[in-house]
Parts: C-alpha cells; structure tokens; sequence
C-alpha cells in the first residue's frame, strides 16, 4: 500500500487552503458554495471550480492565492 505523492500532498494542501480561507471570508456555508459556482472577473468569468477542475496544481493554486489575497493571508 503506497502513499500519497509529492504532487498529490500538494493539491491536498491547496484544497484544505482553499477550504479553510473559504470558511474565513465567508461565515455562512451557503454564500462560499455560490462563490464557488459564480463567474468571476478575476477567473476571466470563469468559476473558481471550472478553474480549479482544470486538473493542473497551478489551478488549485491559483484559486489559493486569490482567496488568502481576499482574506489578508497573514
């Protein structure tokens, strides 16, 4: 029974990053879940969840990014 790669403990971290700054801007369920599903100018009008489907780490990390950014990352 093996592990989980290098590359799949990255994207693991970025969805528990994305989760957890989720959680931070957005107190209510509900409104994160809309988010997630709504065009947006930053994504080119894309959603954050056709971005982050885009099967690349650099995807997830690129919806990380925005969101720390959004709730002031540290």
């Amino acid at each position: 029974m093996g592990g989980i790669d290098r590359d799949g403990k990255a994207r693991l971290s970025n969805i528990m990053g994305i989760h957890k700054a989720l959680r931070i801007v957005f107190r209510e369920p509900q409104r994160a879940y809309a988010w997630i599903k709504a065009p947006n100018a930053a994504f080119g009008n894309r959603t954050a969840l056709d971005i982050m489907l885009g099967g690349e780490l650099t995807d997830l990390m690129r919806v990380r990014r925005y969101l720390d950014a959004e709730r002031g990352a540290w």
